[in-house]
């Protein structure tokens, strides 16, 4: 027997880890899922076009007031249209940080590491 290891060696402190790192995984791989049951809307126009996505990023609905179709206005329309989508993905990388955070948090890891690993 090696001297200072006791019965099991170190091995005690390594199942502690292993147990820890398999919790971890779990819990952001549920976090990971709850991404998509949460929705964000981004706007442009004042309101005149919503874009919604999963925190994921994925568009789900688009919601454009029906006073912004005039033929002459199409530019607008579209480059509205591109604003609010752009504003929804940024809203929905912003909730993602914020829940892997959170689970960072909860899991005593240090502020600003990632997640996943």
């Amino acid at each position: 027997m090696i001297k200072g290891l006791g019965g099991l060696g170190g091995f005690g402190d390594l199942s502690k880890m292993m147990k820890a790192a398999q919790d971890m995984q779990g819990k952001v791989a549920e976090v990971q899922e709850s991404l998509d049951r949460i929705s964000v809307t981004g706007e442009s126009g004042g309101g005149l076009v919503k874009a919604t996505a999963t925190a994921r990023g994925e568009l789900t609905a688009l919601d454009i007031d029906p006073s912004i179709f005039r033929p002459d206005d199409k530019e607008v329309v579209e480059d509205l249209i591109l604003a609010a989508i752009k504003d929804a993905q940024k809203r929905a990388q912003e909730r993602s940080a914020a829940e892997m955070q959170r689970v960072a948090a909860d899991l005593g890891l240090p502020p600003g590491m990632k997640l996943p690993f």
